[in-house]
């Protein structure tokens, strides 16, 4: 028996489940393949023609005889990747628990497996617990304090918890597989095995962050949220200490899912040599239409359609030197607060499950290169910094958003009111101002360039009335902390970088796959925790 994928079954936008199975029948029964366990493996809209938009599926099914070779090139099938992980433990004895720095998606899943297979690893996360961190952000958005530790980007799931919780990724490591059907395990809906572009919520993410805990605490694990990584020591025994705002603890194998927000654990890093390098990132604002403009600009007369989910784009542009693209688009969702630093402000996008809101936003992001800043670590993290304390200037200084309609961005002046799109952010907390004016004028340049390109692309798109949020700052890291192909920080045996903080992830799965990948490099060289 052997388990194939039948692809490109397209079918009119109101077509279901049930017609998916019963065409993807039909091709197999006429090809003579005796096939048995049909399910839909995935679902993707095709709106490449807005007068005829289809639904796509892909079909899994099981094979009760082999088939013939030139049968799966004309149909072309593929096999099933299993979606269980090969999993190997090794002999060296663990003086200390595993140690992981950090609770967003890699910190997670690391801990998770590691959880899974006996080595009953420690977690400490600055941030606090998933109730914790919404009252928190709750009361900031109220017009309290910002908290510098428990906020939108600090906290249990990190950043993720307060976004459209996508799970979109493109790096084509079978992990991914695991990564879903775990999410689907612990609270997610089962629609994300099969949507070609997956996404929770931050509504139900917040649920699956806190049942992964669960899990992990069952297991035998630990977390401690609300204590701070503050650096690390090394025993006599090979073991190391370390250091945090609640005291000490001591590891074997210390794990860095610092996030891409840990700025003081870079400084700390960089002090004691640790091989860090800048790498080329990108920066920008948040674009907000009104999501029915959207969905007939991409759906045209379908727009409304029962069965298709809301209009999601993903646009690029470039000048042969700089590019411009969109990032992390969120139908029906809202621009939020990612500050984690006083005196500075950034904007991200987050939705709900139903995704049910007025607008539809998405990052505009454009190139940032090493000459750009100057090529250190330490000047790419600066770069950032002076943008988002220049837009928390421009906001009036009280965390208000400064804003401007595409058409003032575009024609380079100052923004006096905003038009039909009503902003999201912070219950309206916005202050119209010269967007243009905060970044380099090359990068100021080639963002105009980019929204003018997207509005031939998706017609109304660069409408002038179309609201913009400044800044888009936490798209990724701006440096990466060097490893092995140990998975180890260069010139250790026992520290581990990952995730999106070390530079080598961009989203939730790929950060999580990450996370997976350190736990089996722990597993591979230690036997469990006894």
């Amino acid at each position: 028996m052997t388990k194939y994928i039948l692809g490109g079954i397209s079918l009119p936008p109101d077509s279901g489940r049930d017609e998916a199975l019963a065409a993807a029948a039909k091709c197999l029964r006429t090809s003579g393949i005796a096939a048995r366990d049909l399910a839909v493996f995935r679902r993707s809209v095709d709106a490449r023609k807005k007068e005829d938009v289809r639904l796509v599926y892909a079909v899994l099914f099981t094979s009760e005889n082999e088939i013939k070779p030139q049968i799966e090139k004309r149909l072309q099938l593929r096999r099933a990747a299993a979606e269980e992980l090969t999993l190997s433990h090794g002999t060296a004895p663990l003086c200390e628990r595993p140690l992981i720095v950090g609770f967003g998606p890699c910190g997670m899943f690391c801990a998770l497996l590691l959880s899974r297979e006996g080595y009953r690893p420690i977690v400490i996360e600055r941030g606090a617990d998933v109730d914790t961190r919404v009252r928190d952000v709750d009361a900031f958005y109220g017009g309290g304090d910002l908290d510098e530790n428990s906020n939108i980007q600090f906290g249990a799931g990190g950043a993720g918890t307060f976004s459209d919780g996508k799970l979109v990724t493109r790096i084509g490591d079978s992990r991914s597989a695991f990564v879903l059907s775990t999410f689907a395990r612990l609270g997610a809906p089962r629609e994300i095995l099969t949507n070609a572009k997956p996404h929770i919520g931050t509504d139900i993410l917040r649920t699956v962050v806190k049942n992964v805990a669960a899990e992990i605490l069952a297991l035998g694990g630990e977390i401690h949220y609300g204590t701070r990584f503050l650096g690390y020591a090394e025993m006599q025994n090979g073991s190391r200490r370390i250091k945090t705002t609640a005291g000490d603890f001591f590891t074997s194998a210390l794990v860095l899912a610092i996030g891409h927000s840990a700025r003081d654990t870079y400084a700390e890093l960089l002090l004691r040599g640790v091989h860090i390098t800048a790498k080329d990132f990108s920066v920008g604002l948040r674009v907000e239409h009104k999501k029915a403009d959207i969905d007939r600009a991409l759906y045209g007369r379908f727009a409304g359609t029962k069965n298709l989910p809301y209009a999601e784009y993903n646009l690029s542009w470039n000048t042969k030197v700089r590019g411009v693209y969109t990032f992390c688009m969120c139908p029906g969702g809202e621009v939020v607060c990612g500050a984690s630093e006083r005196g500075g402000l950034c904007v991200n996008g987050m939705s709900r499950f139903a995704r049910d809101g007025e607008n539809s936003n998405s990052a505009v992001c454009v190139s940032v290169f090493r000459g750009d800043f100057g090529g250190t670590p330490e000047r790419a993290i600066d770069f950032v910094r002076t943008l988002e304390q220049k837009a928390f200037a421009a906001g009036g200084g009280t965390y208000a958003a400064p804003v401007s309609t595409l058409g003032d961005f575009l024609a380079g002046r100052d923004c006096k009111a905003i038009g039909d799109v009503c902003p999201t952010y912070m219950n309206g907390r916005v202050r119209p101002t010269d967007l243009r004016a905060l970044f380099p004028a090359p990068l100021a340049e080639t963002l105009c360039g980019g929204l003018r390109a997207f509005g031939k692309k998706i017609p109304g798109f660069d409408r002038a009335d179309a609201l913009l949020s400044g800044v888009e700052t936490r798209t990724s890291a701006p440096v990466r902390i060097l490893r092995t192909q140990a998975l180890t920080m260069e010139g250790t045996d026992d520290i581990y970088p990952g995730g999106e903080g070390a530079g080598y992830a961009g989203g939730i799965t790929s950060a999580a796959v990450d996370g997976l990948r350190i736990a089996e490099a722990i597993m591979a060289k230690f036997r469990p925790f006894s």
